[in-house]
This record gives structure tokens, sequence and C-alpha cells, in this order.
């Protein structure tokens, strides 16, 4: 019996204990210092940060476009399209990820987002960044995390041919999703939908990364092989990680008034975000066990129907709404709390798997 058999049968290794490296381990630390560093050096320099927020061409900020792109494409450089043939290997545990991600994710978000934001806490949050704070949410949720899962999996035991299958076939559905899914339910929130500014976001921060990052790779393997490309992503780790910073800092510095005066803003917009990661994370772990798919495949499962791509929804509230909106400010709120219930989500994964296996 081959290893993917074995592994869909319902055969998983017995795992071994994994650690964050330095940067996973504190990155909400790390998160929550570029929030005051840019609220302080928007408060202490304002003309600057004016500059940046207005240095646009055709609604496109393009210093955020660049950070983006610099933190999106080492991501996407990790991605082997070649990993499209494994689904047929794990179609039950890949069928229950794509309907966690595509059909419900989105879709209660926006449920949420209405609950919380546009009645529960509505009292409690300025008037006219409502609507704006749950179109935020819906981007965030509106397509499923392409990065940071590779560490979520590796800290569960993921099957690896899994997880790099499952985030291939997410980007290429995002290509096509993601604009539809966010216009039909901005729509539905009477939420006026810029088309032409949301198509444009799909193709500078979706489909150009994309397209970039696997000519990248192709030459890279052709001229140097796997060590070439290993190299090359070693020595993008940080300026990725570095992009992300200070793209924060950048948001930060121009929402900080409106934050020193509201922290409460921050504790209200993530409690959605935290009552859909476990969510959906529950939903796809419970229908993998009820599928009988092994946990080695259900932990990454619920990981990746549970995680967002926040860099591009960070990028897309910014084009569609502007630095200073309560959509760009909602997007950064999921950034913050990324890690800390990430983490809580694996260790959930872990001490269940007895449990889980129980009824397989």
């Amino acid at each position: 019996m081959t290893d993917d058999a074995m592994t869909e049968a319902g055969a998983c290794p017995t795992p071994e204990p994994k650690r964050l490296n330095l940067f996973e381990r504190w990155l909400t630390l790390w998160v929550a210092l570029c929030i005051v560093a840019g609220i302080v050096l928007g408060q202490a320099m304002p003309g600057l940060f004016q500059r940046i927020g207005d240095a646009t061409v055709a609604e496109v900020n393009l210093p955020v476009a660049v950070l983006v792109w610099l933190m999106i494409v080492p991501m996407l450089l990790k991605i082997d399209p070649a990993a499209l043939r494994e689904v047929s290997g794990h179609w039950r545990g890949i069928v229950t990820t794509v309907g966690v991600n595509w059909m419900i994710k989105p879709f209660s978000m926006a449920l949420l987002g209405w609950l919380f934001i546009g009645h529960l806490f509505r009292p409690l949050l300025p008037a006219g960044q409502i609507e704006s704070y749950i179109a935020g949410l819906i981007l965030l949720a509106a397509a499923p995390c392409t990065a940071m899962v590779f560490v979520w999996s590796r800290l569960v035991d993921g099957e690896p041919h899994f997880t790099l299958s499952q985030v291939a076939l997410n980007d290429a559905i995002m290509v096509f999703a993601f604009a539809p899914i966010v216009g039909l339910l901005l729509g539905i929130s009477a939420i006026t939908v810029p088309w032409n500014t949301l198509l444009l976001s799909v193709v500078l921060y979706i489909v150009v990364p994309v397209t970039a990052a696997q000519t990248w790779r192709a030459l890279l393997l052709r001229r140097g092989g796997p060590p070439a490309l290993a190299r090359t992503l070693a020595a993008l780790g940080p300026l990725s990680l570095a992009a992300l910073l200070l793209t924060l800092v950048l948001l930060f510095g121009l929402q900080g008034q409106e934050i020193a005066a509201q922290p409460l803003v921050i504790v209200l917009l993530a409690i959605p975000i935290l009552v859909q990661v476990y969510l959906n994370a529950g939903i796809a772990y419970w229908v993998n066990r009820r599928m009988g798919v092994a946990w080695c495949i259900a932990g990454p499962s619920a990981l990746i129907g549970a995680s967002n791509f926040f860099e591009l929804a960070v990028a897309t509230a910014i084009a569609l709404f502007g630095f200073q909106s309560g959509a760009a400010l909602a997007t950064v709120v999921g950034v913050l709390v990324e890690v800390p219930v990430m983490l809580s989500v694996v260790r959930i994964v872990r001490i269940t798997r007895r449990w889980y296996e129980a009824g397989l």
C-alpha cells in the first residue's frame, strides 16, 4: 500500500514535537509593536504619512502595492503547481476544505459581521464606519491563507502533500472566485462595490504575483534545481516579513488618531473574527471525521479552513476604501489575532487526536 493510500485509509505517523521559529512564535508581539510605532509616528509625522497615503494611481496605493508583492511573491514561490496532481489522492479532505473555504467561510463572516458589528456592537462603534468595518471582515474571509498554513500544518504533523495540493488548488480557485464572492457579499450588505477597482485588485494582488512567482520558480528550478529555490526562499524570507511589518506601520500611522481615541474598536472587531475561526475550523474537523479522513489530513484541513489571506485582504481594503477606512482597520485586526488564535486551534487539534481517531 502506498503512503498516500495508507494516509487516506486513516493511518498517520506518530506526531513529533514541533516548534515555531523566533519570528513565528512572537509574531503577535511584533504586530503589536508595529501598531504602537505606527500610531506614534503617525502623530509625530502626519504630513509624511499623508503623502504616502496619497501616492495612488487608479485607486491603487503604490507603496502598499510594492509591499504586498514583497509579502506575497516569496510565499507563492513555495507553491508547486504539480501538487494539483495529488488532489485525487486526498479527495475527501480536499472536498471538505474547499467547501468550508468557499461555500461557508465568506458567508458566515458576512453574517457574523452583520450580527456583531451591524447590530450588537453598533452603539459602541463610530456610526460612519459600520459598513466599512463589515466590508473589511468580508474581505478578510473571502480568500483562504496561502502562507502561514504551511506553518500550522507542520505544527499538527499534517500530511505535506495534502497541504501543498490544497493550497495550490485554493490559489487557482482564488483567481476566479475572489472578486465575485466579495462583490456578491458587499452587495448583499448594501455596500457599494467599485467593480473596476475590485477587478484591478484581483489582477494586481492575485494574478500578477501568482504569475511572477511561478515564472521565477520555473527559472530557478531550470537553472539551479531545488537548491537554488531553497536559497532564494531563505534570502527572501526576512524581506517578506519586513514588508508585512512596514505595511502595518503605514496603516496604523494613518489610523493612529482614530485608534487612540477609540481602542475598544480593536476588541470589538476581533470578536467576530475569533468566532469565525473556531466555527470554520470546527466544521472542517468534524466533517473530516464523519467522512473517515485521516487525522493528519483533517488537522491541516481545519487550519486551512479557518485561516485568512490577510495580505490580500489588507491590500484590497486599501484599494477599495482607502488607508483610513474602517475596512483597512478590520483587516489589520485579523493580522493581530491570527497567530494566537491559530496556535490555539493547533493545540486543540493535537490534544483531540485520540478522540478523532476513535471515531474512524
